[in-house]
C-alpha cells in the first residue's frame, strides 16, 4: 500500500501540540515571555510591565527559551560547541 499524507489538519494539530509540549519544558518565564511576545503579539516594553522586569530581561529571556525550543524540537539541527582546549 503506498504512504498517503496526512490531512493538512491533523498534520497541524500533530505540529501544534509538538510546540505545546515543547513549551512546557520552558521554565515559566521565558514561556510566559514566548507566550506574550508570539501568541499575544505584545511588545517587549508591554510584556516587561506585566513581568515586573526590564525589557532586556525580556529579550534575553526570549532567545534563551527560542534556542531551547529549537534544541528540543530539532536537536539535529543544533551546532555543537566547541570543545575548547590548548593545542
Amino acid at each position: 500500500m503506498p504512504d498517503q499524507a496526512l490531512p493538512d489538519e491533523i498534520t497541524a494539530w500533530i505540529e501544534h501540540d509538538r510546540i505545546v509540549r515543547a513549551l512546557r519544558t520552558l521554565p515559566p518565564r521565558q514561556r510566559a515571555v514566548l507566550v506574550l511576545r508570539y501568541y499575544a503579539d505584545l511588545s517587549e516594553a508591554e510584556i516587561a510591565g506585566i513581568l515586573g522586569c526590564r525589557p532586556g530581561t525580556v529579550k534575553s529571556s526570549a532567545a534563551r527559551a527560542l534556542a531551547s525550543l529549537r534544541n528540543h524540537l530539532d536537536p539535529a539541527a543544533t551546532p555543537t560547541a566547541p570543545t575548547g582546549g590548548m593545542v
